[in-house]
């Protein structure tokens, strides 16, 4: 198992890894053209503007490309673990190797509805902030810190 960082070089592997983990969780919520429209290409293109902007995104490997997770100071984004290797410690092992990147205190948003995100996060010792970002009447987005000392 590796992380690397994700350059021109592998990019597309990010971008597919991406993009299938982003429409299998988002499929349960948002509409069938809206899941679609996020292709590898889209999410290539996404992720390029994040790295042109001073994001780190990191791409662990297992023989495959497994999981993908950005980086900008802080702020933690985009861990997506491919939906056939979920629960098997990926997504714990890019969470550390994200926190470990961060500049202060790790912080991250995560839909209200993600509960395995949640649990994850929670487990690993993230605590909600009270800040809330409504995207609609019954979806939002809730701020996790990293509390040390617990």
């Amino acid at each position: 198992m590796i992380i690397e960082t994700v350059d021109l070089q592998n990019i597309e592997d990010a971008a597919r890894v991406h993009s299938a983990s982003w429409q299998e969780s988002h499929r349960a919520f948002c509409a069938a053209e809206f899941v679609n429209a996020h292709t590898p290409e889209h999410q290539k293109e996404y992720l390029l503007a994040k790295m042109q902007q001073g994001t780190a995104v990191y791409m662990l490997r297992d023989d495959v490309p497994v999981a993908v997770v950005s980086v900008t100071g802080s702020l933690i984004e985009d861990l997506y673990v491919l939906p056939e290797y979920q629960c098997r410690g990926y997504g714990t092992c890019l969470l550390s190797w994200a926190v470990s990147r961060c500049t202060g205190t790790p912080t991250l948003w995560i839909l209200n509805n993600n509960d395995r995100a949640r649990h994850l996060y929670e487990k690993y010792g993230f605590r909600e902030t009270g800040n809330v970002h409504w995207l609609s009447e019954v979806l939002n987005e809730i701020e996790f810190s990293l509390k040390t000392g617990e």
